[in-house]
């Protein structure tokens, strides 16, 4: 292989780098905070979109095929995501984390798009690009069909029924407190307990990702999916009542309880759940895998980055 970046190399590194910071800078104007009613109407199209194309090739039987309607699904689903990290930094009191992972995320989105071009590229078919699209796929629609409203009142359900059960396991612990629908009420603070405090994040990343795996029976992965929501559905509720009880008895201040504490108790339960599932279905940790192992497929942008880096090319 060449050590010297040519034309069209230079050019995939430019739209790279170009198609991710465009669509940020797009989606910052068009959807500010608050955005308007038509604004969250009109950014359900390129979710949905996103996500039917991405469903659509991880089931086309034809793999080159397939790979082209994922790299348009990827596309859309991207520019979705372009449109909210300033939603997500103001309306959740400045948490620069979920924004920060949020900008990131649409270039990593545009990068695995990139990776579906390169083995059209080079004839070549990764499974885990397939699984990776097949797992948004699933885990997308479920999350946001009860975001979005579309299934009436199954939202708020949830949520009323996460905040009943999070009381419930305060006062089983001593510590009296009421609710209000969606609001806890403890020491005189109302904490407000949104959907993101139910975990149905966590709980459809995982089913999305053992339900999209290949060569797995149906019985090993709703063993696999039963034996990480269940545990992720307790654990948010012990995570719940931790933040309101910090909260209500004057011990630390929102931020510090729950994008601190909360936040770093629910990334390491994930961790070991994760493990939990390698145990049931090794496919997925094979998957994953594959994912990370990406850029050593040397193509134009990691043959960039390794030469920025001073490495070796091969």
């Amino acid at each position: 292989m060449s050590k010297n970046i040519n034309v069209t190399d230079k050019t995939i590194i430019f739209l790279f780098f170009l198609i991710p910071t465009t669509m940020l800078i797009i989606g910052y104007f068009i959807f500010p905070y608050p955005p308007s009613t038509l604004a969250q109407q009109l950014v359900y199209i390129p979710l949905f979109l996103g996500l039917i194309l991405l469903g659509i090739g991880f089931l086309w039987k034809e793999k080159m095929i397939g790979a082209k309607i994922k790299i348009s699904g990827w596309l859309v689903f991207s520019f979705f995501w372009a449109t909210s990290p300033s939603y997500l930094y103001l309306s959740e009191g400045g948490d620069i984390f979920n924004a920060s992972v949020c900008i990131v995320g649409v270039y990593i989105l545009i990068y695995i798009a990139y990776h579906e071009w390169l083995s059209l590229q080079k004839n070549e078919y990764i499974p885990c690009l397939n699984w990776i699209a097949g797992g948004s796929f699933i885990a997308g629609i479920i999350y946001f069909t009860i975001d979005s409203g579309i299934i009436p009142e199954l939202k708020n359900l949830l949520i009323n029924t996460v905040a009943e059960h999070s009381i419930l396991l305060m006062n089983l612990f001593g510590a009296q407190a009421t609710q209000h629908g969606s609001i806890i009420i403890y020491g005189g603070a109302p904490i407000t307990i949104i959907f993101a405090c139910t975990a149905i994040q966590s709980m459809v990343l995982f089913v999305g990702m053992n339900g999209s795996i290949n060569k797995v029976n149906v019985k090993r992965k709703v063993l696999a999916i039963s034996a990480t929501i269940i545990p992720i559905y307790f654990l948010n509720l012990i995570r719940n009542a931790a933040v309101v009880f910090l909260i209500g008895s004057n011990i630390t201040s929102f931020n510090i309880a729950h994008n601190v504490i909360g936040k770093t108790g629910s990334l390491i339960a994930l961790v070991g759940l994760l493990f939990l599932n390698f145990k049931i279905t090794p496919e997925l940790y094979n998957e994953i895998n594959c994912i990370i192992g990406l850029p050593k497929r040397n193509g134009p942008i990691e043959k960039f980055f390794r030469k920025i880096m001073g490495k070796k090319l091969k």
